[in-house]
């Protein structure tokens, strides 16, 4: 593990996550750091979707409010506890994932993004025609918290989120010797037709691919609304369907692990900026939205992407991952620099 270090910083993250709420319980900084991870949950989803299996959903915030009406409704009305209203709108979630992933059985790219583009504002309208049971404009308020405590909360949500992103690089992993997914998503994403003409079952795949993302979606929508205790229509709003795309992006599109950095960088910065008062807080969008364009022009594969490919490096032979410094293979033992050392003697020569 410490020979890689891609790993090392991905434990370090863990480490930090457990070591914070032993530092400050200020409960404000607990609480930006369990939106964050909930966020996490939703960007890394949405890179599982359109990242990966290609698929563009603009309207991600879909499967975001599905998870967090149905967990507001079925405690408000039945009671139940979150344990089992975060899992039940999560697989309602996967229902509609189902019911959206029709249209990109036919549909591509920007069509099958104006497509999900609708399905929220579809499902705004609705709700709000049955303001007796969905609260209308108001939402739904008085939802059972995760637990007792902040802190609890805390762990809670930022366990979810680990375990969470784990799963999803798993299957996003085109390199996994056990599970093909990933190979296969990636495979739909570059070139469908010719995945189709491989005899990969295309259609299965995109259907299973948009049931996955409206899962996890739909896990980050419930735990969203216990954690704040209400649901309404600012679950479905444009804004977390388009901040969820400029997570990822600036994090690294197609890793899963890139978005997870998105949403720890910009959405902490710019509650940072916020609590800093004066000057910074008022312009805190415009420093985010300059921090974006200058990743996109100096980074264009995403922060964690340019990151990786400083410290790592692929064995030509064995396709294991080293750490840059070596000069060797630190398995099969195949020098990693061999075209810098054949420039390097043809400028000598």
């Amino acid at each position: 593990m410490f020979a890689v270090p891609g790993r090392v910083i991905a434990a370090m993250f863990i480490l930090a996550l457990v070591v914070i709420p032993m530092i400050t319980t200020d409960l404000y900084i607990l609480r930006i750091l369990t939106f964050a991870g909930i966020f996490a949950i939703y960007a890394s989803s949405w890179d599982l979707l359109s990242g990966v299996a290609g698929q563009l959903s603009l309207g991600h915030a879909l499967f975001f409010g599905v998870g967090a009406y149905v967990s507001a409704l079925v405690n408000i009305h039945f009671g139940l506890s979150p344990w089992l209203t975060v899992p039940i709108g999560a697989i309602v979630a996967v229902m509609v994932g189902l019911l959206v992933g029709l249209p990109a059985l036919r549909l591509r790219g920007f069509y099958l993004g104006l497509v999900t583009f609708t399905f929220p504002l579809i499902l705004n309208g609705i709700l709000f025609l049955f303001p007796d049971v969905t609260g209308g404009e108001l939402g739904l308020y008085g939802l059972k918290g995760l637990s007792g405590s902040k802190i609890f909360d805390y762990w809670i949500v930022n366990t979810v989120m680990l375990c969470s992103v784990f799963v999803m690089w798993k299957l996003a992993d085109a390199g996994s010797k056990i599970i093909k997914f990933g190979l296969i998503l990636q495979a739909i994403r570059e070139d469908e037709i010719t995945a189709r003409t491989s005899g990969i079952d295309t259609t299965r795949y995109k259907l299973v691919a948009f049931a996955l993302s409206g899962f996890f979606g739909g896990i980050a929508g419930g735990l969203y609304a216990h954690f704040i205790r209400s649901a309404g229509p600012t679950t479905l709003d444009l804004f977390f369907s388009i901040q969820v795309i400029l997570w990822t992006v600036f994090g690294g599109i197609g890793t899963i692990y890139g978005a997870v950095v998105g949403v720890y960088i910009l959405y902490i910065l710019i509650e940072l900026l916020s609590l800093s008062g004066g000057l910074l807080s008022e312009i805190r969008m415009v420093v985010s939205s300059l921090i974006l364009i200058f990743t996109l022009l100096f980074m264009p594969e995403g922060l964690s992407v340019w990151v990786r490919d400083k410290i790592e490096i692929t064995c030509p032979r064995c396709k294991l991952i080293n750490s840059v410094t070596r000069r060797y293979c630190r398995a099969c033992g195949a020098p990693l620099h061999l075209d810098e050392q054949r420039s390097k003697e043809q400028g000598e020569g």
